[in-house]
């Protein structure tokens, strides 16, 4: 009997175990649901409100909000540099390598859509870096001062340095830099060149502005598109690590050459309004512009000596060469002859070249000395030569 009451009583543990288990899973279930939705709303209040102080600081920031329009910068926007100002550029670049140098640009803001950058003058500064502490304020002051007395009316729109060998990109000390230049005109632009990849033809520059953070963390684009007005270069992948499209983004650049010369990649840029653009391109041809006088200069006559005593050293291994070859013409197939100097050089092919080459060096070398001696020679001890030698003939006629 007991034994009975035993098992009776276990089975009605074991059915109300059974009975209850569901409805345990079920309202735990339903506490971590509540639990799950509660954080979610949490969330999204934090969210709410981290918006709407970010759309508050917009709005006293001068942005107006989401709701009200303002000026956006529009991507067609061009920076026209003048022949002038991007010669200047080149050559302080270049003869910074292979440290950066920098400078201000001196123009005018057009429009909305035209910087002209119309000179430039270089900064003093010590050491491989550009920031801002090398803008001296009072360089700047005397060399303004002085440009205007010249005629140069025109202010700072921007600053420029140069990337010696490793592309256009803003990195992050150029990037306090041009914040410092933003701080007192919002449309200051840098402008980065590349004096060693720049060669003859192709000038490897950008232009950049910096992005304001709200826009990014508001969702907004930094630049409005209205045109399809110019292009922009391709950025390079050292461009895109050092933060281009994320803090800066590039600006079209255009070039100003004479009588409203065509912008690189971009519409007509026409005359400036002080008249200069014009003589520019007088300039630009007599850069590189030869002389008539540069055919009769005398070289130095030992790296000349030395110059000739090599064509002839490798004119010699080139016959050798040559006289080899012949040699072994004669020993080998036609079939061996087909594959035998492929991929080699040709000696008589080189001796015809070289020895011309040496011969027409040589006859201008003479000629260059003989009039060199001529125009050298006082034109009066010319005239005694002459008046000697006609004595020197009458003296053999009578005798």
């Amino acid at each position: 009997m007991q034994e009975e009451k035993v098992q009776t009583e276990q089975t009605k543990v074991k059915e109300g175990a059974s009975v209850g288990a569901p409805i345990y899973r079920v309202t735990y279930h339903l506490r971590i649901l509540e639990e799950k939705e509660e954080t979610h709303t949490h969330h999204n209040n934090i969210m709410d409100r981290l918006s709407r102080m970010l759309a508050a600081a917009q709005g006293m920031g001068g942005g107006g909000g989401m709701q009200q329009d303002g000026n956006v910068v529009d991507n067609s926007e061009t920076v026209y540099i003048s022949s002038l100002a991007l010669l200047k550029m080149l050559r302080h670049g270049r003869a910074g390598v292979p440290m950066e140098v920098m400078g201000l640009m001196l123009g005018e803001f057009v429009d909305d859509y035209t910087v002209r950058v119309v000179d430039v003058f270089a900064m003093p500064q010590s050491g491989t870096g550009v920031s801002v502490e090398a803008v001296d304020p009072v360089f700047q002051t005397k060399m303004m001062d002085m440009l205007r007395q010249t005629g140069r009316p025109e202010t700072v729109v921007g600053w420029y340095h140069s990337h010696p060998g490793f592309g256009c990109w803003l990195s992050s000390v150029d990037i306090n830099t041009q914040q410092s230049f933003e701080q007192l005109t919002p449309r200051a632009v840098a402008v980065v060149i590349d004096p060693i990849q720049s060669v003859k033809g192709k000038v490897v520059i950008d232009a950049f502005r910096l992005i304001n953070p709200q826009t990014l963390m508001l969702g907004q684009e930094p630049r409005q598109t209205t045109s399809n007005v110019g292009h922009l270069n391709k950025p390079s992948i050292q461009a895109l690590i050092h933060g281009l499209n994320r803090h800066y983004y590039s600006i079209a650049v255009g070039y100003l050459k004479g009588r409203g010369g065509q912008g690189h990649g971009t519409s007509t840029a026409g005359e400036s309004s002080n008249g200069q653009v014009g003589g520019e391109e007088a300039m630009l041809m007599n850069l590189h512009k030869s002389v008539w006088t540069e055919a009769l200069t005398m070289p130095d006559f030992k790296a000349e000596g030395d110059r000739t005593l090599e064509k002839l050293n490798k004119l010699v291994s080139l016959a050798e060469g040559y006289e080899k070859r012949v040699k072994e013409e004669t020993e080998l197939s036609k079939d061996q002859l087909r594959t035998r100097y492929v991929g080699k050089v040709d000696p008589k092919k080189h001796i015809e070249t070289l020895g011309q080459d040496l011969l027409e060096d040589n006859i201008v070398s003479v000629s260059r000395q003989m009039i060199d001696k001529e125009a050298s020679v006082p034109s009066a001890c010319r005239i005694e030569a002459v008046d000697d030698e006609a004595d020197g003939m009458a003296v053999d006629q009578t005798a």
